[in-house]
């Protein structure tokens, strides 16, 4: 036996550290956008939000994704993005699901994302506040913290990813399926603001 081997990392250091690329592709994406400019613009990235969390929410119907993250209840951010869509007098437009053929492991993966985004709407909301006069309660719902906070839940849901269980190979499928959502906001996020 060998006392320098290490355990191998847990899959939520694996997902940042092999997502950490896209995620500073989607921070330059945003300051491409600039979708907190003025309210048409932040209109655009509400759209977006709206689809991509309709995208995540629609693999919570998936019984092996409720199993592995048994409180679902309290996250997405599907109805707070329509309801701001609403308060802005905007509609969402059309786009079809993307994740009709995604499934456990890889429905983690999308989640991994959509959480991720949910703890660093902090920041988002309180620009946001201070730019255009939305709010928690008005515009704003889908960057607002969960009920418990968002650190709290964001820690809950590490500890579903990191439970044993998971091979090597269903770990590989929640990394790609992290890759496959970065890039479908990516997509939205381009088609929204029209952007190459």
């Amino acid at each position: 036996m060998n006392p320098l081997s290490t355990a191998p990392a847990l899959l939520s250091a694996r997902l940042k550290d092999e997502t950490a690329t896209l995620h500073e592709q989607m921070h330059a994406l945003m300051e491409q956008a600039q979708p907190f400019a003025s309210r048409a613009q932040y209109v655009r990235f509400v759209a977006a939000q709206y689809h991509f969390q309709r995208d995540v929410e629609h693999l919570f119907e998936d019984r092996a994704i409720q199993a592995a993250v048994p409180d679902l209840q309290v996250r997405g951010r599907e109805a707070a993005a329509l309801a701001d869509l609403a308060d802005l007098d905007a509609a969402p437009g059309d786009a079809a699901i993307a994740t009709g053929k995604v499934a456990m492991p890889e429905a983690l993966g999308w989640l991994y994302v959509s959480e991720g985004s949910t703890l660093g709407a902090a920041f988002l909301l309180k620009e946001v506040k201070e730019k255009l006069g939305v709010s928690e309660t008005f515009g704003a719902r889908n960057l607002a913290a969960y009920p418990e906070g968002r650190a709290v839940v964001w820690r809950r849901f590490v500890s579903f990813l990191d439970a044993p269980g998971l091979s090597a190979q269903e770990q590989d499928a929640v990394v790609a399926g992290a890759r496959a959502a970065f890039e479908r906001f990516g997509v939205l996020l381009k088609r929204h603001f029209a952007l190459d």
